[in-house]
């Protein structure tokens, strides 16, 4: 409706200051005709707005002017009270700024949609964390955020998965991600995009020299380059498996991000059978964990590499005995019912 998107201009402005038209006809949708002819009618409203044309133009709202509208409708209202985890304000340290924002936001909110708001709070609770994740190591983000906020170079100590010895670099971040309960430092190193987990960082140092991002590219966009490159990766192993079906639940679960597709199966079959694509060989070991409600049917170096898996645990408890290997129990374990029978 035009009265939304007159009051989302409006607000557009006082928030960003001078913004280029062909910005606010793509935010909002519609041509940059169309936000000319709007802007002529706040003007006619009585609202200090204007455009200047040129490279450096835009349309701007006379210095100064505010408006307290919040032009909120009940669904809007409502929606500012589903936040994501607490978890994530308090690793930023917004814990006690959240609640006391959400405070004067339900004051400022129309007298109407107040008790749905509130209902909402109470009724709603999003939690990013995954079940069963496991404790997670305490990460100090404050550095990272004066670097993001003072718009100025890190210098890191990283250790990557799989090495023991961390690695020195010197990054340009774009800001912080919080995916499924872990934090990511988003940055470009030479200029080109890199992922952080912020828990492999052993040490961050705010460098005096200001950031040297790519012109034009913000967090959303490296992180949607970055988000493909770990979904999308071409290449690596496929096998064809099949499920036994009181486990294609926990199956699909545990391996989701590995999946080809939906499994195929008619709902009635004992077994179905379904494709993954695996980073390497080796990675396949991890269907063992299924043991025999898994079967892998292609390709052979990958039943052969379960096979050798299997054999080789199997080995390593058969030297170790029934006692375990420690003698407190099993033959002569001499405990309390390791004497003569």
């Amino acid at each position: 409706m035009k009265s939304d998107r007159l009051l989302s201009i409006l607000l557009l402005l006082q928030t960003r200051g001078r913004v280029p038209a062909r910005e606010l006809a793509e935010r909002l949708e519609v041509s940059v005709r169309t936000i000319y002819r709007d802007v002529e009618a706040l003007s006619a409203s009585g609202v200090p707005v204007y455009a200047e044309r040129g490279r450096h133009g835009g349309i701007e709202l006379l210095a100064g002017f505010r408006t307290d509208v919040t032009g909120l409708t009940a669904d809007e209202s409502r929606a500012l009270f589903v936040l994501a985890a607490q978890g994530a304000h308090a690793a930023l340290g917004l814990d006690s700024a959240l609640g006391s924002a959400l405070r004067k936001v339900m004051a400022a909110l129309p007298a109407p949609h107040r008790p749905a708001a509130e209902v909402t709070s109470r009724r709603i609770l999003v939690d990013a964390t995954r079940w069963k994740s496991g404790p997670q190591q305490a990460v100090d983000l404050d550095v990272l955020q004066d670097a993001v906020f003072a718009d100025r170079r890190l210098r890191l100590r990283y250790r990557h998965s799989g090495e023991r010895e961390p690695r020195t670099y010197t990054v340009d971040p774009y800001g912080l991600v919080a995916k499924a309960g872990v934090w990511y430092l988003v940055a470009d190193r030479r200029a080109r995009p890199r992922l952080f987990r912020a828990e492999r960082i052993g040490s961050a140092r705010v460098l005096d020299e200001p950031v040297r991002r790519r012109p034009g590219v913000e967090l959303a966009d490296a992180w949607e380059v970055l988000r493909r490159q770990v979904e999308e990766r071409p290449g690596g192993l496929e096998v064809t498996v099949l499920v036994h079906r009181d486990r294609l639940d926990m199956f699909q679960r545990m391996h989701a991000s590995a999946l080809a597709g939906p499994p195929d199966g008619d709902g009635t079959g004992e077994w179905v059978t379904a494709r993954l694509t695996f980073g390497s060989l080796r990675a396949v070991r991890q269907l063992l964990a299924f043991s025999d409600r898994v079967r892998v049917l292609w390709p052979p170096q990958a039943r052969r590499e379960l096979r050798e898996a299997a054999a080789s645990v199997v080995e390593l408890y058969g030297r170790e005995g029934d006692g375990g290997g420690d003698g407190e129990s099993g033959e002569g374990g001499g405990g309390e019912n390791g004497g003569g029978r």
